[in-house]
């Protein structure tokens, strides 16, 4: 068997190339799990309160409870899968998902349906930042792309395939299968985590920093819970700003105490690095633009074209076609273009797809609507996986667990941000235009805004240094190359030169 080369992120034996391919995709089917599950229930939801006794409002704390126990949790990600291994931490997040999905079935009412809701964030939390530090401490940073490909299609295929398929299932069979059919799924992923993952965990775990967690973790869940909220109508304005300030005070004295603490749970320090940086703040503000298209997109469809949820999922599928088109090649264009050019014209492309989806009426061909969702869904997509990849280019072995945990914060903050900014937009084009009731006309301006966001990410990629990320995009081996052959050229020219020179002076 063919032997991958020493990995640089830890001391272990070489991997066979057949893990290399195989972790990726074992990391890939549990965040599509939780990807899908976190879209699916909402197509669900009227069916779902009718057989428990409560109304669709009311479930609505399914949602965002879930949010905010994902909130809570990923703080202690990194610590713990340092502490008890990455693979164990990693298989144990997928048994506690599935024990969470097993209760949603079973649920009877909705203080039921809420806490296995909850349990469901908690694997979830767990199973997102952990299973990307099972990729980083497997995989060599030269294949580092393609494995990143394949972990960011679940994140835009789940969204989008979601819907219609929480609507099918709930049609033709039963809204408990929604939550059952992860049962398999789990098992075959804990089976392969188990058996194909080492068993790799930090010789010299930190200390836990508990204060900073709690501090952390009320932070975050004000944040995210407020902002979630907002976008689902579900509390007062007054209280849903309260829980936001709530939110940023206590992040504020997290930065405070982080300060002064060499284990930090979220190491903000980490954004010195350039790559890490625009990672972060152009990265959330790419996320926070494309994060809002799940929820502007559906609404658009239903309540302004009149499409049913089915046919309205089948048509925001397109998406996902686009992003698997791109998993072939996004290794290449990035190799091609380097992480620094290239995320900066493609964050301004993806804008202009998804300022398109402005132009979209009752009367556009639902043929062109799938055109334009499957040309912007892969740029979308080679958008994500770059973002995802260039963030680790910087970061030492031994910081690795802290980085796959501010990543997946902010992607969180990102996601809900955009749902409450979409929501907003849509409210105020209402506000604005005397109407009570949605329409197709109330869209347009929103989806203008959250391109405009997404598109304002360039210039924090722009602010990369050139050779931001070569180690792992290996553009530094294409231009080594290039380089080498130019520097032959110029060798053989000026040996040319040379005889050229010597054959006039003796002409002379």
């Amino acid at each position: 068997m063919i032997q991958a080369p020493r990995l640089p992120f830890f001391s272990g034996p070489p991997i066979p190339m057949d893990k290399q391919r195989l972790i990726p995709l074992i990391v890939a089917t549990a965040l599509f799990m939780e990807n899908m599950d976190s879209t699916v229930i909402a197509t669900s939801l009227p069916a779902i309160a009718a057989d428990i006794g409560t109304s669709p409002l009311t479930l609505k704390l399914a949602i965002t409870s879930y949010l905010l126990s994902l909130a809570v949790f990923i703080p202690a990600s990194g610590w713990t899968a340092d502490r008890f291994g990455a693979r164990m931490v990693f298989s144990i997040a997928i048994g506690v998902f599935m024990i969470g999905s097993i209760g949603c079935a079973l649920s009877q009412n909705v203080t039921h349906f809420v806490i296995a809701r909850i349990l469901q964030g908690m694997g979830g939390a767990m199973m997102t930042p952990v299973g990307r530090l099972v990729l980083l401490r497997s995989i060599d940073k030269s294949a580092l792309v393609n494995a990143m490909t394949w972990v960011t299609v679940p994140a835009l295929v789940g969204p989008v395939i979601g819907p219609p398929l929480g609507g099918f299932i709930t049609t033709y069979f039963s809204w408990h299968w929604i939550f059952l059919i992860n049962i398999p799924i789990g098992l075959l992923g804990i089976f392969m985590a188990m058996k194909y993952i080492d068993p790799i965990k930090s010789e010299d775990p930190e200390r836990f920093d508990l204060y900073g967690l709690v501090l952390a973790g009320i932070g975050l869940a004000g944040i995210a819970f407020g902002l979630s909220v907002a976008g689902l109508n579900l509390l007062p304005w007054p209280i849903v700003a309260g829980l936001v300030a709530v939110g940023t005070i206590s992040m504020t004295l997290y930065v405070m105490h982080a300060k002064r603490t060499g284990s930090p749970v979220l190491d903000f320090s980490l954004l010195r690095l350039s790559t890490m940086r625009a990672s972060i703040i152009g990265g959330f503000l790419f996320r926070l633009g494309i994060g809002a298209l799940p929820f502007l997109l559906p609404l658009l469809m239903q309540e302004g074209f009149g499409l049913t949820p089915f046919q309205s999922g089948l048509v925001t599928f397109a998406s996902a076609v686009g992003a698997m088109g791109m998993k072939t090649l996004a290794a290449r264009i990035i190799r091609a273009f380097g992480f620094r050019y290239m995320m900066t014209v493609n964050a301004v492309i993806s804008a202009v797809f998804l300022a398109a989806c402005a132009l979209f009426t009752v009367t556009t061909p639902l043929l062109l609507i799938f055109i334009i969702l499957v040309v912007g869904g892969f740029f979308r997509s080679l958008q994500f996986t770059a973002i995802n990849t260039v963030a680790y280019a910087e970061v030492e072995p031994a910081q690795m667990s802290r980085a796959t945990t501010l990543v997946s914060v902010n992607q969180q903050l990102a996601i809900s941000a955009g749902i409450a900014v979409g929501a907003f937009s849509v409210e105020s084009t209402m506000l604005h235009q005397h109407v009570t009731e949605l329409s197709d006309g109330v869209f347009p301006p929103a989806f203008l805004v959250v391109a405009i966001i997404s598109a304002a990410s360039a210039y924090f990629f722009w602010q990369m240094p050139d050779d931001a990320g070569h180690e792992i995009s290996g553009r530094k081996v294409v231009e080594i190359s290039s380089r080498k052959g130019a520097e032959k050229a110029a060798t053989k020219k000026a040996a040319s030169e040379g005889t050229e020179d010597a054959r006039d002076q003796r002409l002379g």
